[in-house]
């Protein structure tokens, strides 16, 4: 089993089936080419070229381009051939903190491949060998994931929040956790993945924080996300992402991330720990052929 592994499964993609998405001459994603096919029937909205697929240079502005583009999704969502909207939106743009090419709903985010942010807390109680780690344990109807074990509070970014906004809401929807003790959270640092899955490619970026939480802190779900919370050891956490699948995917490398700052994972004991500090990172882009880590 091990670590790595982990990193190494949310690190798999094969692009040879997709084409380029570029918006305003800006590469964004990626959109497999039975889809590409597809939007040919739109040729107002999206120009499909043999390797890419563009939007229409007619469409200039981002609030142009998200309404034409919205148009589209739902038509597809009709037909059955694109996921239907669930009306939480997310911001297009080559980079974060590059300005919005347009906006796209959360649903066909891995549908058209471009890049979604979000945030992860991790939420933990004492120091050193003493350190526990609230896990939350996912609602059985959660569409990703059902069931699996997950951190105290994390979401994906919507469009129109900062990240702290971001952070604070889900906070108080997710764990009950008050406004003031969640702006003591520290930014640690972002995990970047590439991962392949039937909707699509998945373009992930997870700004991660920190928090200890007093000992007479507990954890309530407020919005139906989360079935019950765990307080366990660190080292129950580590060895159950170790050994285990029992984390959702994603929420693996933000424990082992974890892990690696406070010094429970270190390169004296952990063979594989070069690959693991630099798996978790600079995925800026994905390969242009299935090469895991």
């Amino acid at each position: 089993m091990g670590f790595l592994r982990h990193i190494r499964a949310c690190n798999v993609h094969d692009l040879s089936g997709f084409n380029r998405f570029v918006v305003d001459g800006r590469p964004v994603g990626w959109i497999r080419r039975p889809l590409a096919e597809r939007l040919k029937a739109f040729p107002k909205v999206f120009d499909c070229r043999m390797d890419r697929v563009s939007l229409a240079t007619s469409l200039r502005a981002p609030e142009t381009r998200t309404r034409a583009v919205a148009d589209v999704v739902a038509r597809l969502a009709e037909d059955g051939v694109v996921p239907a909207p669930r009306g939480e939106i997310y911001k297009v743009a080559q980079g974060w903190g590059e300005p919005t090419l347009f906006s796209l709903d959360r649903a066909v985010v891995p549908t058209f491949g471009v890049r979604s942010h979000g945030v992860h807390l991790n939420g933990f109680v004492g120091r050193g060998q003493e350190m526990r780690l609230w896990v939350g344990r996912r609602a059985r109807d959660k569409a990703v994931a059902p069931g699996k074990f997950d951190n105290i509070v994390a979401g994906g970014q919507p469009e129109g929040l900062t990240l702290r906004q971001n952070l604070i809401k889900e906070c108080a929807e997710e764990a009950d956790l008050p406004a003031d003790l969640a702006m003591q959270a520290h930014a640690v640092g972002a995990i970047t993945y590439c991962m392949e899955q039937p909707n699509g490619i998945r373009q992930d970026t997870l700004f991660c924080y920190d928090l200890e939480l007093p000992e007479s802190f507990r954890p309530r779900n407020t919005d139906g996300e989360t079935e019950e919370f765990f307080l366990w050891p660190l080292s129950r956490v580590l060895e159950t992402v170790r050994e285990t699948e029992l984390f959702k995917f994603n929420v693996n490398l933000t424990i082992i991330d974890f892990a690696v700052r406070h010094g429970f994972i270190d390169p004296d004991s952990e063979p594989n720990y070069q690959d693991i500090v630099l798996g978790l990172r600079d995925r800026a882009e994905p390969k242009a052929a299935n090469s895991p880590v």
